[in-house]
């Protein structure tokens, strides 16, 4: 189909879509219009694809997923069918109405992948930290030590200021999403790695101001932590999944392994519904399995 191959070269050189997204839809939409011929009996025509109806679609997608494709597949197909569509309406060849009116299929939530805590310690270690500075290896351990130890989003902990730690305190009131403020206990090992942080960090570190700073003293970027943390997977042999939020993640998984209850993890995390923090309870379970397949004799 003619239509068909100038809307995937519009995807590619006008809208700038990634290769493999191009690719993806081009399967999808081929996908469909085979499928469309087996259903109408013949070779599928623009005048087939202008007639469709929802159930057409539904019809397709309970094929796909009877095939054995999974719900992150057959919404992506939806989706680039919906885009070929409107491609076509706006030429006057189709109607998209059909296409809007029929659900993607609910996409499974994905579970965090946490760092074990052998993996976590490593991490936060001012010992293993890669930069030449010694004063931006403290930056980035104390930064590291909020994210796993207090369970802080990367952006809460860089909106921090010298004056949350002054005094010695035990908490540290954290302004979340939507400004829900939460307070959260501040372990030892996070005040002694910000401490140390504070005495070697070059710059005047006022009250009021951000306490984590770039190398000209410029208020830390989320992108160079990311970079830093780049660095250690390497070095440390670790999964793409280790990044500064996954020790979020370990944070929560780790309390919940040792005994901590939802409610109060929720309140940790400052989680606006329960069943965010739910999830956790998968990769409890998942990781309890993982044990005894690899543990149990009777496994």
């Amino acid at each position: 189909m003619e239509e068909r191959q100038r809307w995937l070269a519009s995807l590619a050189q006008e809208r700038r879509l990634a290769d493999n997204t191009v690719e993806a839809y081009e399967r999808d939409t081929r996908q469909f219009l085979t499928f469309l011929t087996s259903h109408v009996g013949a070779p599928a025509s623009l005048a087939d694809v202008e007639a469709l109806r929802p159930a057409d679609l539904r019809g397709f997608l309970a094929a796909r997923r009877k095939g054995g494709a999974g719900a992150r597949s057959v919404g992506r197909g939806l989706a680039g069918i919906r885009s070929f569509l409107r491609y076509l309406e706006k030429k006057g060849m189709a109607n998209a109405t059909g296409a809007r009116a029929v659900r993607s299929p609910k996409q499974p939530r994905s579970l965090p992948k946490p760092l074990t805590a052998t993996q976590a310690l490593s991490v936060v270690s001012a010992q293993e930290q890669l930069a030449d500075e010694p004063w931006i290896a403290a930056r980035n351990s104390a930064l590291l030590t909020l994210l796993y130890g207090c369970g802080l989003r990367i952006s809460e902990a860089l909106n921090l200021t010298p004056a949350d730690f002054a005094g010695d305190p035990t908490s540290l009131r954290i302004t979340g999403k939507g400004g829900k403020t939460r307070l959260v206990p501040l372990i030892a090992a996070a005040t002694a790695s910000v401490q140390t942080y504070i005495t070697l960090c070059p710059y005047v570190l006022a009250p009021d101001n951000f306490l984590f700073r770039g190398a000209r003293g410029a208020k830390l970027q989320q992108a160079i932590i990311q970079r830093e943390m780049q660095k250690m997977r390497s070095a440390l042999g670790l999964a793409d999944t280790a990044t500064p939020h996954a020790l979020r993640h370990s944070f929560a998984t780790h309390l919940l392994g040792s005994g901590g209850d939802l409610r109060t993890i929720q309140e940790l995390l400052g989680h606006a519904s329960l069943s965010t923090t739910q999830v956790y309870t998968g990769v409890d379970s998942a990781r309890l399995l993982e044990i005894y397949d690899k543990a149990h004799p009777r496994a």
